[in-house]
């Protein structure tokens, strides 16, 4: 059996986090340019909504194949879907097709950060995986200082399309490097894929989407989630292997976790994608400008990750989740009361870069502390379970929020929704009536300043949530064994 070259897989799997990570940024600094050449605000947040969607069903799913049939050919698989997700994107012809394929790439997403994280708690120790964990996430920062700068050259010297086709290289690179350095020994043992479970929660999570997106009828599809939902549920503890352990839920460390993950990434997802939108649609600001206000919250973030990676072991995981939290849920506060038309920059960007150092300190001890908290044997489920609640609460944030707003931007059924189009547009509208314009620009600004008070009410309910998480040391064994897990 060859030995892991642990140097050369750290660089592979950095790379494969670069590049979904900048991805992120590069999207949201551009989504406002894409809107005015592909029409469709209406559908604007569906664009990110799709992606965590198929992300966030696929990510249970891969945790458990990762767990039975190794980590290496699981991943591999992810990074070829996101790319091939990519450049089907670069390609969308319209609005509607673009949420298609980054469904796709969302399909990727599912294994890349969750199996790359895993791998990262197999091949280090917990001494080492605080500090590995910091490195990693300055990948995060990185992508942040990048991401801006890159996506407003992107749009104004080639096109947006080339915002995905940049993912190729990277994707390519990343694949060569694992297929000859990473190895791992699997024992090979019959095994069975709950797909029962999967189309359940699937078909759950995008009906919950539906319900708290759509801008019809809610009902239907809501009540339609829970009966799937329970339904699943019920199929988990009943089945053999099931995609996401019930036992494990049971388990304080891992039921708090999964909480505080949700709510806080409602928070942080809603920040990327919506205060991009702010500042091009209300203060018409261009891409780069956009990108930009997010920069400090993508570079505090690793900086106090790398802070806490350090700090964890001495002082544990509990103290760095709530005071973390703490930081996070004031500076949203700060943020929804600063983000108003004729806003100067600086304040924000400075609740921004607090709102990220608050979520770098958190958001390491959690994923750590879940880590800590189970055997190998089921540490892909677990950190795939972990982050299955991180993306569920994102897409249901942004889905929200998405819904806020078009409810707003269509409430005057006599200004068309192409008109929003042309507000974020480079000439922001000015083709537009003066009257139409106003009214446009102040429905969008009271819009998107609902959803800056629903991100502040979530990450302050995430640290009101963190207080019961329990007083557990880094050192102490794990909590469940794989016997326990099923």
């Amino acid at each position: 059996m060859r030995k892991t070259h642990r140097p050369l897989t750290t660089v592979a799997l950095a790379l494969g986090l670069f590049m979904a990570a900048l991805e992120m940024t590069v999207v949201s600094t551009a989504m406002p340019t894409v809107v005015s050449d592909l029409g469709g605000i209406e559908h604007y947040a569906w664009v990110f909504t799709a992606y965590m969607l198929a992300s966030t069903v696929t990510v249970p799913i891969f945790g458990k194949m990762a767990d039975l049939y190794g980590r290496k050919p699981v991943i591999l698989f992810g990074i070829t879907l996101f790319l091939i997700g990519s450049v089907a994107s670069g390609l969308s012809p319209s609005m509607e097709w673009l949420i298609v394929f980054r469904t796709l790439q969302g399909l990727g997403a599912g294994a890349i950060q969750p199996i790359t994280l895993t791998v990262i708690g197999d091949i280090y120790s917990l001494e080492e995986r605080g500090r590995v964990q910091g490195v990693f996430s300055a990948v995060w920062g990185i992508s942040g200082l990048v991401g801006p700068l890159a996506g407003g050259l992107i749009v104004r010297w080639l096109s947006w399309h080339w915002i995905f086709y940049i993912n190729v290289p990277v994707g390519l690179g990343t694949m060569v490097l694992l297929l000859a350095f990473f190895h791992e020994n699997i024992q090979k043992q019959p095994h069975s894929l709950d797909i029962g479970g999967a189309l359940l929660l699937g078909l759950g999570v995008g009906a919950l989407l539906l319900g708290v997106q759509g801008t019809g009828s809610r009902l239907v599809p809501l009540v339609l989630a829970a009966v799937l939902l329970t339904a699943f549920v019920l199929v988990e503890r009943k089945v053999k292997e099931p995609i996401m352990p019930p036992a494990i839920f049971v388990r304080p460390t891992i039921a708090i976790a999964s909480i505080t993950s949700a709510l806080f990434s409602a928070a942080m997802f809603g920040a990327t994608t919506y205060v991009p939108l702010f500042v091009q649609g209300v203060l018409g600001g261009t891409a780069t400008q956009a990108g930009a206000m997010i920069t400090p919250m993508l570079v505090a973030w690793p900086v106090c990750a790398l802070i806490s990676g350090r700090l964890m072991v001495r002082v544990g995981f509990r103290p760095l989740i709530m005071g973390g939290l703490g930081l996070a849920g004031g500076s949203t506060v700060i943020m929804a009361l600063v983000l108003q038309p004729g806003a100067p920059l600086l304040l924000p960007e400075v609740a921004m870069g607090l709102f990220g150092a608050g979520l770098g300190f958190a958001a390491t001890a959690v994923l750590i502390a879940v880590q800590t908290s189970v055997g190998w044997e089921v540490r892909g489920v677990a950190t795939a379970s972990n982050m299955f609640f991180r993306t569920i609460g994102g897409a249901l944030g942004v889905g929200i929020m998405g819904g806020v707003l078009v409810q707003r931007l269509t409430a005057d059924p006599s200004i068309p929704v192409h008109a929003a189009n042309e507000l974020l547009g480079p000439e922001h509208g000015r083709g537009l009536g003066d009257d139409v314009l106003r009214q446009l620009s102040g429905s969008l600004a009271d819009g998107l300043a609902t959803n800056f008070w629903l991100m502040a009410a979530a990450a302050l309910l995430a640290f009101a949530f963190s207080f019961f998480f329990p007083r557990m040391k880094p050192a102490a064994k794990p909590e469940a064994s794989e016997a326990a897990m099923h």
